[in-house]
């Protein structure tokens, strides 16, 4: 225990070199010291409640994820009944009410029909349920009812694709830790340190960013479209902006066999070259590109809309075939507005419309005053702690109190490089940490105490002090990380900041109080070869 080779020696020291250095960036930010932009940077980065920033709380609504099936099974059913190519017509088509429910001209064909629809249900995870029931009413009429295990697990698929999506919004944004949780079956939460301006943040993740392209129906009279009366198998859209649809406050649109924006590849904000007003270049995928070709050349000389979150952006004249997968998207945008939608449309759209329920804004001197009283609490209990360790156990005390300070650097390094966020409750843990230090140095100390009292050579009371108090030592600490680790897994925001340091904190305590100061220890004792001890 007591050999210490050269190679140990300098890969201890470059270890803890190299995290003391990495604390360096973040020890000047707290201070408000400039750092140079051409080195590296591992800063610690604070939470919401250090830095401030914006709170919001999301809310959707499972009703709309229900409707959403009931139209894509519509259309599903009317593909599938098409591709079979067995001539079944059926009519009647409704998905009101909570279900789909059309009739089958030919009752013979009835068996026909369920065998063609059954496979577009599924079962609903490990219910042991279908998503979908299917009954025949009257001899040939179908109803088609998503199951509530079906409609639940959709709404799980659709909210968890949303908080992929807001996500990426807000990366966009070039904000660092967001905080982005499921709060119960249909809210989410968002926190953004450092954003004090949550109107920006609102506009961005309130915008659905449902993209579609639809056929206009010409044959709707204007006066019925006033009147909000459409064809069957249209619907009535409102225009964004009624200038764009010559006054007319809507337009009629074919309901089916359009284009949704959901096979985008790219969305960028530019300028339209001839009139320099801000648009939107959006580029298709190959099977998006290949449907968008396809609808332009088959419809050369019609309108087609272009619709955003159930409302028109513009409805142009398609006056040649578009076969290059890209199109532009324009609409009255400003700079900023087109910005925003291509950072829509390149993150995805959300699967379900998200409604701001909470709002709220922390402020940076919050932030700034509960770093100051973490900061005041840490050093004053730091300085206690040390001042008593060192009259305690005098040169002991001495190394203890390096191993002190060089563990918080540690800890600051270690959390800078991995870009951990720091929290309230991460200073606790913090301040814990340091207690859990000294507490390590006091039981070796008091163990080579023990060891000399009982008539033990210098020598060989340190090898057993640090021998026998280590096993002791890591027994605690390693039921400290279980309770991290679970802390980490089961909580959220700031409980898995506190686990996040704790657990940091853990692994450089025992490095620094056990391994460096035997380091230490030894070679002073290998030096000096002192005949007793001041303990």
């Amino acid at each position: 225990m007591s050999e210490f080779p050269r190679w140990k020696v300098i890969w201890l020291w470059a270890l803890t070199l190299v995290c003391v250095i990495a604390a360096i960036p973040s020890l000047t930010s707290t201070m408000g010291l400039p750092w140079p932009a051409s080195l590296p940077e591992p800063k610690v980065n604070l939470g919401l409640d250090l830095a401030g920033g914006s709170h919001i709380l999301l809310e959707a609504d499972p009703s709309q994820v229900r409707q959403q099936r009931l139209e894509g099974m519509e259309e599903s059913v009317r593909t599938k009944l098409k591709q079979d190519g067995k001539s079944i017509r059926i009519s009647d088509i409704s998905n009101r009410e909570g279900a789909l429910t059309f009739v089958v001209a030919e009752p013979s064909q009835v068996d026909a029909v369920r065998e063609a629809v059954l496979p577009l249900t599924s079962g609903a995870g490990l219910t042991g349920q279908r998503d979908w029931d299917i009954n025949v009413i009257d001899g040939n009429r179908f109803m088609l009812k998503p199951t509530d295990a079906g409609v639940n697990q959709a709404v799980t698929q659709a909210m968890d694709t949303a908080v992929e999506v807001v996500r990426k919004r807000i990366d966009a944004l070039g904000t660092k830790e967001p905080t982005i949780i499921r709060s119960g079956p249909t809210r989410i939460v968002v926190q953004v340190p450092g954003l004090q301006d949550p109107q920006a943040l609102k506009n961005l993740l309130g915008q659905t960013a449902k993209l579609e392209f639809k056929l206009v129906d010409t044959a709707a009279l204007p006066s019925d479209v006033a009147q909000g009366i459409a064809p069957a198998g249209s619907e009535i859209v409102p225009f964004i902006n009624p200038s764009e649809g010559g006054g007319a406050p809507a337009i009629a649109v074919k309901r089916l066999g359009g284009i949704r924006g959901d096979q985008l590849t790219n969305a960028q904000q530019t300028n339209n070259q001839q009139t320099n007003e801000p648009v939107v270049n959006i580029v298709f995928n190959s099977e998006g590109g290949a449907k968008f070709a396809k609808l332009t050349t088959q419809n050369t000389g019609k309108q087609f809309a272009i619709i955003l979150d159930g409302k028109v952006l513009s409805a142009p004249t398609i006056n040649e075939p578009i076969l290059g997968g890209s199109a532009i998207i324009s609409g009255r945008f400003t700079t900023e507005s087109a910005n925003a939608l291509a950072i829509s449309l390149r993150s995805g759209a959300l699967p379900v419309d998200l409604k701001v329920v909470e709002e709220r804004t922390v402020g940076p001197d919050l932030g700034a005053d509960s770093i100051r009283k973490g900061m005041i609490a840490m050093g004053v209990g730091t300085l206690a702690l040390m001042v008593f360790i060192m009259v305690t156990y005098g040169r002991f005390g001495v190394y203890a109190n390096i191993a002190l300070v060089v563990n918080v650097l540690m800890i600051l390094g270690i959390m800078g490089i991995i870009g951990t966020t720091l929290t309230l409750p991460g200073i606790a843990g913090f301040v814990l940490t340091i207690g859990a230090a000294v507490d390590a140095n006091v039981l070796i100390n008091e163990r080579i105490r023990e060891e000399r009292h009982r008539g033990r050579k210098v020598i060989q009371s340190v090898e057993l002090g640090y021998t026998e108090a280590s096993r002791a030592i890591f027994d605690a600490n390693i039921t400290n990380v279980i309770a991290a680790v679970l802390m980490f897994a089961f909580g959220s925001g700031p409980v898995k900041g506190f686990a996040v340091v704790l657990m940091i904190g853990i692994a450089t305590s025992v490095f620094t109080a056990v391994t460096l100061t035997r380091m230490w220890v030894m070679q002073w004792l290998r030096r000096a070869r002192p005949a007793d001890l001041n303990l």
